[in-house]
């Protein structure tokens, strides 16, 4: 059996190039979130009712999935800085004009650019983990990257509350969008593409080209593997964050609004505490990726089941259950980036990154639809007073994705397994955290 080398030492510059990187997607996910605190400031600021409020999330998320492809294709061909640059800059102009903007189509043009300008973080700062850290240490950094990330949406919190209050709609959100300019000066001073490399450019691509990349990244097992987990394991903690989670404690399950609060936080804990113990374990046992994800998808399952089948409302520890272990599935999602890492060779790597960050963003966006069109449908009227039976109904179409996804991840598991043992029967090249097979 061929030995597995050594990392390398971790150098100072690769940890700056991760860092500066790592802030630009905080600020992404701050300005991604800072509508959370501000709701009802911009529904009495434009006029509009909780429908055209909630459209304002649901735009900007759309745009956010439907540009993972585009952008992944930009970073292959421009690079992982010129495109975060691009899209730090995007958010700063987005935020400038959500803070100027007067009028509801102007705010909704705005929040248009928010999700581009955010679209355009997440898989430039996964591609230059990718180039910097030694194959090994990557799963556990790329955790660390979505874990911090994610806490943006915490910071957004506490300093928007303050400056709404206290300064007003524009000058908040134009001093927010501010922090976008010390970004760009920190990327263009300290990111470097690659080691060495100030700047890496890809080959120019047609259109048939472009369709013949993404055809074989698709075709590979490894990556619509990749693109299962990510869809599987993000979509119940997702939903329950962005909308329905509150809605469905407070009126499903009759906790108090502070209660409901603190669930919700419990489950933010659970994802920052969960992302580094599986990092560590993936580098550990890359061969069972597949085999923690669908311990942690059985897991959910299995909770939703008991929280819905209780009899009346579920006591409030297993409540807690209920937030810990669809926060845990957030960063299992992750593991759908290393999948797809090991599969794709690294002049397609960033287009096989936007294809799996898809997977988990639709299948919220399905759900979260879903779930309205079905309290809508069993609540009399156009109340909004939904009943604890109209959220078991509407809650119970989480298994129908995760029957889907189940299936799809134990086909393209094996499939992909069959293929690494193909090309690395004794894994050597695959405990090293190597890209094997095209």
């Amino acid at each position: 059996m061929t030995a597995v080398p050594a990392d390398p030492p971790l150098s100072r510059r690769a940890v700056a190039v991760w860092v500066v990187g790592l802030a630009t997607y905080l600020l992404a996910v701050f300005h991604r979130s800072s509508l959370a605190v501000a709701g009802l400031v911009a529904a009495q600021r434009f006029d509009i009712g909780a429908g055209a409020l909630a459209t304002f999330t649901m735009v900007q998320l759309l745009v956010y999935a439907g540009m993972q492809i585009p952008v992944g294709l930009l970073v292959d061909r421009y690079g992982p800085k010129a495109v975060l640059m691009t899209g730090a800059a995007v958010l700063t102009l987005a935020q400038s004009g959500f803070a100027l903007a007067e009028s509801y189509p102007e705010a909704l043009a705005a929040r248009v650019f928010v999700g581009m300008g955010d679209a355009m973080t997440f898989i430039c700062v996964l591609r230059l983990v990718n180039t910097w850290f030694a194959p090994r240490r990557i799963p556990i950094i790329t955790q660390l990257t979505g874990v911090v990330g994610q806490s943006g949406a915490i910071l957004a919190a506490i300093p928007m509350t303050y400056g709404l209050a206290h300064l007003g709609w524009t000058r908040t959100y134009l001093i927010s969008a501010s922090l976008g300019i010390v970004m760009c000066v920190g990327l263009a001073v300290l990111v470097h593409d690659a080691p060495g490399v100030r700047r890496t450019i890809g080959p120019a691509m047609s259109l048939s080209a472009i369709r013949t990349s993404l055809a074989a990244s698709w075709r590979h097992p490894g990556t619509r593997l990749g693109f299962w987990m990510h869809f599987s394991t993000q979509f119940s903690a997702t939903t329950l964050s962005l909308l329905w989670g509150y809605p469905f404690f407070v009126r499903g399950e009759h906790v108090s609004s502070a209660t409901a609060g603190v669930l919700l936080t419990i489950m933010v804990l659970a994802v920052m505490s969960a992302g580094p113990v599986l990092g560590w374990r993936i580098t550990v046992q890359p061969w069972h990726r597949s085999t923690l994800v669908l311990a942690i998808i059985a897991a959910i399952v299995t909770v939703w089941t008991v929280v819905l089948a209780w009899p009346g409302d579920a006591p409030l520890w297993l409540l807690v259950v209920l937030v810990v272990v669809c926060g845990v599935g957030g960063p299992a999602s992750m593991i759908g980036f290393d999948m797809g890492r090991t599969s794709n060779p690294p002049d397609r790597l960033a287009s096989a990154t936007g294809i799996i960050n898809q997977g988990g963003f639709l299948a919220s966006l399905v759900l979260v639809v879903a779930i309205g069109l079905v309290l809508d449908a069993r609540t009399p009227g156009d109340s909004t007073a939904y009943t604890a039976g109209a959220f078991r109904w509407a809650m119970s179409l989480q298994y129908l994705l995760w029957a889907v996804g189940l299936v799809q991840i134990w086909r393209y598991r094996r499939r992909t397994r069959a293929m690494i043992l193909r090309h690395d029967p004794d894994l050597s090249l695959f405990r090293a955290g190597q890209h094997i097979t095209s």
